[in-house]
């Protein structure tokens, strides 16, 4: 079999050593070689170029959770399978980061970062978990993860997402008509959507302005499904306590963004779950192997609604 791999500059070594050592029966070429007719090829953030010069003949695997950059490529063929990473050690790591996003949040250990620099030794109240909601907005496998790990703390849980779902522990809602009563009890924000049509700009003013006063919102699914100016404004007059991001509009974040220097923002640079190489190259040897034998695989992109 014919397997073409594109990826940046810096990570191609080692996936394609990987490649190698676990997929031994393959030949193995990277972009921008000529390979014009590969039987699959496995790409992050492709150029549109790659598929005017690539016909790929079983399957087009892409190289992270999200797929929003792929499927907008104009030269994305619309007959060929797109297979994206199922958890690949993802799923662990974003429910570490939003547990921590949470815990801080809850303990109040910005408020104690700000009296460490100003010299303030102010201990504060304890704050009861019943009155502290915390919300999953998207519940695919990443956002299950999140919602599990929380469940042993006591935070009263909710999640939502695009249809009905049951979790033990977490109070679900869903689709439009539940949004409103989701977000009203959410006094942290956990935002674990994909980047849909549906999604981009769906937390703006009116959306974030239903969660309570006082809330927190963690983003770490993708930056346009925040609208940048109206998180800002919101955080300026009050109603929202803070914000954790780590999925941004643009990347990297510009130097004159107002989010570098906000007092109630925490950024951190996409690092909320990175790719694993060995565990996403097992699974996909293991997808590209039953489709060779003619079986079924999980992981195929439904192009209507982006994931």
């Amino acid at each position: 079999m014919n397997i073409l791999l594109q990826m940046t500059a810096r990570a191609i070594d080692e996936w394609r050593a990987e490649l190698e050592r676990v997929l031994p029966e393959a030949n193995i070429a990277t972009w921008p070689e000529a390979v014009s007719s590969p039987d699959y090829v496995l790409v992050w953030k492709p150029p549109p170029e790659l598929f005017r010069r690539v016909r790929p003949g079983k399957a087009i695997f892409n190289l992270g959770a999200g797929v929003d950059a792929l499927l907008a490529l104009p030269t994305l063929p619309t007959d060929v399978p797109v297979i994206r990473l199922e958890d690949a050690g993802m799923a662990e790591q974003m429910a570490e980061y939003a547990t921590f996003a949470v815990l801080r949040i809850y303990r109040e250990m910005d408020v104690y970062e700000t009296d460490q620099r100003e010299q303030r030794w102010l201990p504060r109240p304890w704050r009861a978990k019943a009155d502290f909601g915390v919300g999953v907005m998207g519940l695919g496998m990443l956002g299950r993860a999140i919602a599990a790990a929380l469940v042993p703390f006591g935070f009263p849980l909710a999640g939502w997402s695009r249809e009905r779902m049951s979790l033990p522990g977490v109070a679900t809602f869903a689709g439009a008509a539940e949004l409103a009563q989701f977000l009203g009890r959410s006094r942290v924000l956990v935002c674990a959507l994909p980047s849909t049509a549906e999604t981009r700009g769906l937390l703006e003013r009116t959306t974030l302005g239903l969660l309570p006063p006082g809330a927190h919102v963690v983003n770490i699914a993708r930056g346009d499904i925040v609208v940048d100016d109206d998180l800002v404004a919101l955080l300026d007059a009050g109603h929202l306590g803070g914000a954790t991001l780590d999925v941004f509009n643009t990347e990297p974040l510009p130097p004159d963004h107002p989010f570098w220097h906000h007092p109630r923002i925490t950024i951190t640079p996409h690092v909320a779950a990175v790719t694993v190489v060995a565990d996403s190259v097992a699974q996909i040897a293991v997808k590209i192997r039953r489709i060779e034998a003619g079986e079924a695989v999980t992981g195929v992109v439904d192009r209507i609604h982006g994931y």
